[in-house]
């Protein structure tokens, strides 16, 4: 029992050690609405550099498939990325889950676990004992890495012609990010 515990939590502490040390841009800003949001709407013939990555992706579900974001054409995509572990990541799903209820012809939300303590095993435990709808996935091609993810919860936003809309780190609450989504949402939909 200790072991699984010490298995568990060594990583984390590891993780933790990492992200305190680092200059990243975003582990730095743990707002939603980051600066790099804000100029890439002000100047929209910026093309952000995660862009490629982000409509390029492809994860595997919990089941072995491969899934890729252009298999969502025509709906808003949103990647959260999460795991067992984080609160504020768990915290938002009844939200996330409202969404993609009131949006289902619209929206799709994919729970992306990057892996950094989480297993494959984990992930399905939890998807098994929670009744959400969403794809429940893993980043088995590292997406993290290539746009230099540090800190959860992380939400990546596609629009439904397959675009790179936007990042988010961190969360406002349920209201607020019920909100902000939902105007994602809105505004990006066919």
């Amino acid at each position: 029992m200790i072991y699984n515990v010490l298995k568990k939590i060594l990583p984390l502490l590891v993780l933790s050690l990492f992200i305190g040390c680092s200059s990243n841009e975003d582990a730095q800003n743990t707002s939603p609405d980051s600066e790099e949001n804000a100029q890439a709407a002000a100047d929209s013939t910026q093309r952000s550099p995660i862009a490629d990555y982000v409509e390029q992706a492809a994860f595997t579900s919990l089941d072995g498939d491969t899934v890729q974001v252009s298999d969502f054409k025509g709906k808003v995509v949103m990647i959260d990325l999460w795991e067992t572990w984080c609160a504020p990541c768990i915290e938002s799903f009844p939200t996330l889950q409202k969404l993609q209820e009131e949006y289902s012809d619209d929206f799709v939300m994919l729970a992306v676990t990057p892996g950094f303590s989480d297993t494959r095993k984990d992930a399905k435990a939890f998807a098994d004992e929670h009744d959400y709808s969403f794809r429940f996935l893993m980043d088995t091609n590292e997406l993290y890495k290539r746009i230099k993810v540090q800190n959860i919860p992380y939400k990546l936003f596609i629009d439904a012609e397959g675009n790179f809309i936007k990042k988010s780190l961190g969360s406002y609450g349920p209201k607020q990010d019920y909100k902000k989504i939902r105007e994602i949402i809105e505004e990006h939909r066919m």
